[in-house]
């Protein structure tokens, strides 16, 4: 049995884009045991993906380098006799531990000096390769190639966990189910305003729709606003929910709108109808890659600028795109 390494994406949605990856692995070699290596809020989307065997905690937190601690763990996996390792991030740091552990193949691409730490290194060609997906993808072939047409990340729900956090947060499928995600972990320039998500919230409900919030903890105090903003119940699930809860909640909705976030990867890759609201950063590189999924953006003269806080202040690149946009996005029941 070929076991492979991943060192996986630090954000939730880049791990999301990396299910192709796997799969293309699984195909290749049905026998091969993966096991991704990865921050552990990460592990709720792994834990639905199938091809996933097994899971370790990458336990460095961003930007710091801990020598001492990636030596460490990679002498701890030299013994799990791992074949290859595949590094997703382009930093020499998230090389290391595959190279302490001594595993004969490390595939990457070049980046930041690292070429010393890989054997299997490639030279990205951005061109060739324009979207986060193609580039994981890559490197389940050795010459760099990616299938046409493309595949889409694919999540699956756990029906048993499903019914769980149904009869835990006591939630009713009596009534068509609107999700909103307004968070984005980056900054406040990717967050469309919670006015806005109230007044899509109003209408729906007026049709009688029940929405949920769903989002981290961070999310909750902007799920609160939603709520006092809505003169009707509305589930704000922002923090009380686990990832991979979130991923099985969100398989059950008909609509779902979210900023460019995890969850909007999360909601693609399950094949809900999604709108995805982008402000500062852009589609080109990360969209949401599903035929369910529908993008909204201004593409303002000062957008994207890719700042996690607007730099004009104005903030027009989302608070200009208006709920009815949102609304006419999705088709009216028959």
């Amino acid at each position: 049995m070929k076991r492979i390494l991943i060192v996986g994406a630090a954000w939730v949605g880049d791990a999301v884009l990396a299910q192709p990856l796997f799969s293309a692995l699984r195909a290749t070699s049905p026998e091969v045991h993966l096991t991704v290596m990865g921050p552990r809020w990460t592990h709720g989307v792994l834990r639905r993906m199938p091809e996933v065997d097994a899971l370790l905690d990458h336990p460095f937190p961003h930007g710091r380098l801990d020598l001492p601690g990636r030596w460490r763990l990679g002498r701890t996996l030299r013994s799990e006799g791992f074949d290859q390792a595949i590094v997703l991030p382009n930093s020499w740091k998230s090389a290391l531990v595959p190279w302490f552990a001594k595993i004969p193949r490390r595939t990457g691409f070049i980046g930041e000096q690292r070429h010393w730490l890989l054997n299997d290194a490639r030279r990205l060609n951005p061109e060739r390769l324009p979207l986060m997906m193609q580039r994981f993808l890559s490197l389940a072939n050795p010459q760099g190639q990616c299938p046409e047409p493309l595949p889409h990340p694919r999540l699956v729900m756990d029906p048993e966990s499903q019914s769980r956090t149904l009869e835990r947060l006591n939630l009713s499928r009596a009534h068509p189910i609107a999700i909103l995600c307004p968070g984005a972990e980056y900054g406040p320039a990717k967050r469309w305003p919670a006015a806005h998500f109230a007044q899509v919230a109003r209408q729906w409900m007026s049709q009688g729709w029940q929405i949920w919030i769903l989002g981290s903890a961070k999310d909750h105090p902007v799920g609160a606003e939603i709520v006092r903003l809505v003169p009707a119940p509305v589930q704000n699930l922002c923090g009380i929910t686990a990832l991979e809860e979130a991923v099985d909640l969100m398989a059950l909705a008909q609509r779902v709108v979210t900023n460019d976030s995890g969850l909007m990867h999360v909601a693609a890759a399950l094949g809900r109808p999604l709108v995805a609201l982008f402000g500062s950063s852009s589609p080109q590189f990360t969209p949401p890659l599903s035929a369910q999924a529908r993008v909204l953006r201004l593409g303002l003269p000062c957008s994207p600028c890719f700042q996690r806080t607007c730099p004009l202040v104005h903030l027009n690149c989302l608070n200009l795109l208006g709920p009815e946009q949102v609304l006419a996005s999705f088709p009216e029941p028959t």
